[in-house]
């Protein structure tokens, strides 16, 4: 957690002047109470003339009274510049985590107030709850705590903190606005990529055990006794008749192969799936894909496009380089601009120096947006091996599936009908060029993404 501390200096010695600007500057206001009592100085003063002409001074007299009550409640309440505020805030959020930033506040002056209220302002990432909370202070000091929900990522701020209390009288409210402009990174949530990586390797499923690898792959690893139901290809004769027994080879995936994977930026990725941006589940899915890679010892890289090429990490080995490619990942925002296939696909396919397995995370609207993808992919696919991964659409699914009450539904379920026949229309042409298709529900795209590779690693493909 960053600490972030702030002093303010002790109040003036010169009381009436430092309430004049505070007054000036909107920070001291009366309450609903001042306002009430205020009031009711006009009908007095209206009743008293009425039935004794010389009494109705004692209205204005009320006026003056209220004023002067509200003057000496704002001189008793807190002092704004005798507030010291200490923040504790998280050095960056998660998104689905949600972090606490704290703040913990001292009057240094004479008087401090029973309570105050606080309301702390972020900007369009981060939700802030609760939106205002009313804190006891005990013995001149008090914690504000907000939990921070991430909502999208990219760099949030924590914009301002508000604060206001009331003087001892329930007259005047004090204000108080510290411009905090603090930044925390919005990532995704690595944490969960991991235990989710984890969770593979320890029950062995999809085939990430280590004797799963066993008789799957390219690569030599050792002899074994030949048993029934073996492939007889696999027999070695030579050191057979050396041992006297039935031998066969048994071999293990390959490793130190290249793994790319290419991220689509642009502004089709950018639109929700399910309550999540694309990109933010091509993100984690990539993420779950790397570590897996890099703790199979295959070379892993990403390389982030949309109209332009927007960087290429290169390919990298060992666990050691995760924390980088997580970075890299953090560093991707949401675009608004039209993806461009050839400039993209066209650099990425020029900088690979050796057969890769190509992991191509994007999106498509219409068979027409996607010629030049098919195009593109078509290119990469004479030298490198393909996996393109499919984002299902679960609520256009969902619109052909409802059963319909009025004419819109009708509508919607014709047109959503429509758009998921031009996907698959797209989905079997790259098929029939000989790319492997990811396509499974959104929620479970890093397992099946997984599995793909792993599936293309037994079959020796690279």
């Amino acid at each position: 957690m960053a600490v972030a501390s702030t002093k303010f200096s002790r109040r003036s010695s010169k009381p009436f002047p430092s309430l004049a600007r505070e007054i000036r500057a909107c920070m001291i206001y009366p309450t609903r109470t001042a306002i009430v009592i205020t009031a009711l100085g006009v009908p007095l003063a209206l009743v008293l003339g009425m039935l004794a002409p010389g009494w109705w001074l004692w209205g204005v007299a009320w006026l003056f009274l209220a004023a002067g009550l509200a003057f000496a409640d704002a001189l008793l309440a807190g002092s704004r510049h005798a507030l010291r505020i200490e923040s504790s805030l998280p050095e960056i959020a998660m998104m689905g985590r949600p972090a606490n930033a704290s703040f913990s506040l001292r009057f240094a002056g004479r008087f401090a107030p029973q309570d105050f209220e606080a309301v702390l302002d972020a900007n369009a990432r981060l939700g802030v709850s609760p939106v205002r909370q009313t804190v006891s202070v005990l013995g001149r000091e008090a914690i504000a705590t907000f939990q921070l929900e991430p909502l999208r990522r990219g760099e949030a701020v924590l914009e301002s903190l508000w604060m206001r209390w009331r003087g001892p009288m329930g007259l005047i409210w004090k204000q108080r606005k510290d411009n905090l402009a603090m930044p925390i990174p919005v990532v995704t949530n690595v944490a969960a990529v991991m235990d989710e990586a984890m969770l593979l390797f320890e029950r062995g499923s999809l085939g990430l055990h280590v004797q799963l690898h066993a008789g799957a792959g390219a690569e030599f690893h050792a002899l074994t006794e030949f048993q029934p139901g073996m492939d007889r290809r696999s027999m070695d004769w030579k050191q057979s008749a050396r041992h006297g027994i039935l031998l066969a080879k048994e071999y293990q995936a390959e490793q130190n192969q290249h793994v790319v994977i290419a991220l689509d930026t642009g502004r089709l990725m950018s639109e929700p799936l399910l309550g999540q941006p694309r990109l933010d589940r091509a993100l984690q899915a990539a993420l779950l894909l790397a570590f897996v890679g890099l703790k199979l010892g295959d070379r892993v890289g990403f390389f982030a496009f949309d109209e332009k090429p927007k960087f290429a990490s290169g390919t990298l080995v060992g666990s050691a380089a995760f924390p980088q490619l997580q970075r890299l990942a953090a560093s991707l925002d949401y675009s608004t601009a039209e993806t461009n296939f050839t400039l993209g696909l066209t650099q990425l396919a020029g900088e690979l120096e050796h057969r890769s397995i190509v992991v191509v995370f994007t999106d498509f609207s219409d068979t027409t947006s996607a010629e030049l993808m098919l195009e593109n992919v078509a290119r990469l696919l004479r030298r490198h091996l393909v996996l393109f991964v499919v984002f299902r659409d679960e609520e256009l699914e969902s619109m052909i599936r409802k059963e319909p009450v009025s004419p819109e539904d009708v509508t919607r379920a014709v047109i959503a009908d429509s758009l998921l026949r031009e996907k698959e229309v797209v989905v079997s042409r790259l098929q029939r060029l000989g790319v492997d298709i990811v396509d499974v529900p959104a929620h479970q795209i890093g397992a099946g993404l997984v599995g793909a590779y792993l599936s293309v690693k037994h079959r020796h493909r690279v």
